[in-house]
């Protein structure tokens, strides 16, 4: 299958740009001209320059052999938690910027849930010399309190959100309402492949990039294209990314890990494909949690960056269509992952990742199959909630 955007910025179903009047031209000018902006020659040239020079592209494929022993079959890595911020946020911040600034605007906001993507765009920003706020729940900001620092550090004004949980979904609510109120000068990098027509398409393709290289990675490590690929989903641009140079590829099996949260079942969780129902959030037609009368839901994670209770528009079409499997993982798992990459690997990766590498140990594989993990993230920012988590047991093996 294609994985295209309609003109009106559908895939199949979902997608789509469901905006306020004042939004409007912003998203109108957007749509018109990002494939043309993106597809200059001296657009590409800056962007691959920046990719390679200052975010450290192309991250390593690595070859894991302790969980390869461990899944009787060859694990590779895909190591984006070795990009420069520490995670793959940095490869859509850098292509948004330089759309951004193509575009004539001057200020930059982002909504951010781990942390990540606010220090990505704080980066950009510090790096282009524009200013930049950060919208952030107040509860993500406690629990990522070394990102705060960092976004600070780099010069962004970091603005705490009260409403609601606190966390991911109503970040992205006061990020929006900014937009609105200063649509003439500022342009809202979003952070994950959501919201509305251009920005799932359009991260989309600046995420690619991962799969770009892993297809290229793997044909230079005996020519052999992965069976699968694994990554963790919340939003889901890195688990977009890794899949896009292979959806059309039906022999390549594509699995994404939504986080359980305390199960399924708890009424704390943030698994939009198994709770989800369709319906309109932060300006596109997706899939997200909400109750009987449409109200969406709080969604809970024990990693901010997927405590989020909707899923892209591309992801919902994957879905429903059948080519990407996706499976969640609880807390408890997510945590697991975690030490085991640790102690097996020497890697401390980021809870979104963990969830990515738990699922790896109990997915039924032969001998012959090559298993791609996305370790979207590092871990660093997460020590304090693995500290508090695993208490006294933090050196206990697995």
């Amino acid at each position: 299958m294609r994985l295209e955007a309609s003109e009106r910025g559908f895939f199949g179903e979902f997608g789509g740009a469901y905006v306020p009047e004042m939004l409007y031209p912003n998203v109108k000018e957007l749509q018109e001209r990002y494939v043309e902006i993106m597809g200059e020659p001296s657009f590409q040239a800056e962007l691959e320059a920046l990719l390679h020079d200052f975010a450290g592209r192309p991250t390593p494929l690595f070859v894991a052999k302790t969980l390869s022993k461990m899944c009787g079959c060859e694990v590779l890595l895909k190591r984006e938690d070795l990009l420069h911020t520490g995670a793959h946020k940095v490869n859509n911040t850098i292509g948004q910027i330089l759309l951004a600034q193509r575009l004539g605007r001057t200020r930059i906001i982002a909504e951010t849930g781990a942390g990540q993507h606010g220090v990505a765009t704080a980066t950009v920003c510090a790096l282009m010399g524009m200013p930049c706020v950060v919208y952030m729940g107040e509860v993500d900001m406690q629990r990522q309190a070394l990102n705060v620092a960092r976004m600070r550090l780099l010069g962004a004004e970091v603005r705490g959100v009260s409403s609601g949980s606190k966390t991911l979904k109503d970040a992205t609510n006061e990020a929006m309402r900014d937009w609105i109120a200063n649509p003439h000068d500022t342009h809202y990098i979003i952070g994950s492949v959501v919201g509305p027509h251009p920005f799932p398409d359009m991260v989309a393709r600046f995420q690619s990039v991962i799969s770009r290289e892993t297809k290229e990675q793997c044909h230079a490590l005996g020519g052999k294209k992965p069976t699968h690929v694994v990554a963790c989903v919340g939003g889901g641009s890195n688990a977009m990314g890794a899949f896009f140079h292979f959806v059309e590829d039906e022999s390549v099996a594509l699995v994404g890990v939504e986080a359980a949260g305390c199960g399924l079942s708890s009424g704390r969780s943030a698994a939009t494909t198994a709770l989800g129902k369709p319906g309109i959030l932060h300006g596109s037609r997706t899939l997200f949690m909400q109750s009987e009368d449409g109200q969406v839901e709080e969604a809970h994670s024990i990693s901010a960056g997927l405590d989020y209770p909707g899923i892209g528009p591309q992801h919902a079409h994957l879905h429903v269509s059948g080519r990407v499997e996706y499976v969640s993982v609880t807390d408890e798992e997510a945590l697991v992952g975690a030490k085991l990459l640790a102690r097996r690997e020497g890697i401390i990766p980021a809870l979104e990742s963990a969830h990515a590498v738990a699922h790896l140990r109990r997915m039924e594989l032969e001998p012959s199959d090559r298993v791609v993990v996305v370790v979207s993230g590092r871990g660093d920012k997460d020590m304090q909630t693995y500290l508090e988590s695993f208490g006294e047991g933090i050196s206990d093996d697995v």
